[in-house]
């Protein structure tokens, strides 16, 4: 299995338009997004976002957040751990949140993910 890791922000009159603009800002606006639970096949490889094609079906593991707050400061964060027999990612979200803890909670929660498979 191959996944890519990739990112967007953005702002628009809507959430839905936001939502939409930052996809295309990760250059995955263009293609029809599968919500997936968290868990990857053995050795999966991190790689590039290859090109996709236009209304192509993507499966995701999606974070994602909004906010009508100006000002506000929104993080959303993926930890991805790989072993010889699966691997797993987790999300976590916040606003106005340390960045840092938001980003130990998530390694936190996919070490944790590992330990009760007994996986390494």
């Amino acid at each position: 299995m191959r996944i890519a890791i990739v990112s967007g922000s953005s702002e628009g009159p809507t959430e839905l338009n936001a939502f939409d603009n930052a996809l295309y800002e990760a250059e995955i606006g263009d293609v029809n997004l599968i919500k997936v639970s968290s868990m990857l096949e053995a050795n999966t490889k991190v790689e590039k976002l290859p090109k996709l094609k236009a209304g192509a079906m993507v499966n995701c593991v999606l974070s994602s957040l909004t906010s009508d707050n100006e000002g506000d400061e929104l993080i959303a964060c993926i930890a991805v751990a790989i072993g010889e027999e699966l691997g797993c990612v987790v999300e976590t979200t916040g606003i106005n949140k340390n960045p840092d803890e938001l980003i130990d909670e998530a390694k936190f929660m996919v070490t944790y993910m590992m330990e009760k498979r007994e996986v390494e």
